[in-house]
């Protein structure tokens, strides 16, 4: 329960659980403030008693479909801005297949020192994450210059959920599938 106060009131509302009465009504103090003349009455409102209609008729779960913007990232949490290069292999038979992604000046190196370390290559969409730590980075001078990323899909199942989330992440960054001839 609560009190209720106008809001042109000086006087400060004060609740207190223990003085409640076994009405069901809360109990509610007005303290002056310093000052005021007014000295006002306490007011209390009844509990709102739930329709029988929906006591009576338990609520059904409802589902919620989150959708997530695919992303790729290095260190958890913080998305790669750099748009990679990809390149699919796959088997004659289908049972399996690679993924090698190549990154030029990624902006994980901007941010690493700050953020954390490269644990792998992270790639989160609607369905969940996929994983890989085959992660390598390529230096020039003692500078990084870029990443090489492999990711290796060991089933049709798994290459099936690589496509799905390869298929989102170039529709979100407008990349195109270019057949190799």
């Amino acid at each position: 329960m609560a009190c209720v106060r106008s809001i042109g009131s000086l006087t400060s509302v004060t609740h207190s659980p223990r003085n409640v009465p076994r009405s069901g009504l809360s109990s509610c103090s007005l303290l002056p403030i310093k000052g005021s003349s007014f000295t006002g009455s306490p007011v209390s409102l009844p509990r709102a008693q739930p329709s029988s209609r929906t006591a009576l008729r338990p609520r059904k779960p409802v589902s919620i479909t989150m959708m997530v913007k695919p992303t790729l990232q290095f260190i958890q949490g913080t998305d790669e801005m750099t748009i990679p290069d990809v390149k699919l292999t796959r088997s004659r038979d289908g049972s399996n297949g690679m993924a090698l992604f190549s990154f030029d000046q990624p902006s994980v190196f901007d941010s690493s020192g700050e953020v954390g370390e490269i644990t792998g290559l992270y790639m989160i969409d609607e369905e969940g994450v996929i994983q890989s730590t085959d992660v390598n980075a390529r230096f020039v001078n003692g500078k990084p210059e870029g990443i090489v990323a492999k990711h290796i899909m060991r089933s049709p199942k798994e290459w099936d959920r690589f496509m799905r989330f390869m298929e989102r992440y170039s529709d979100q960054n407008g990349l195109q599938f270019v057949k190799k001839q």
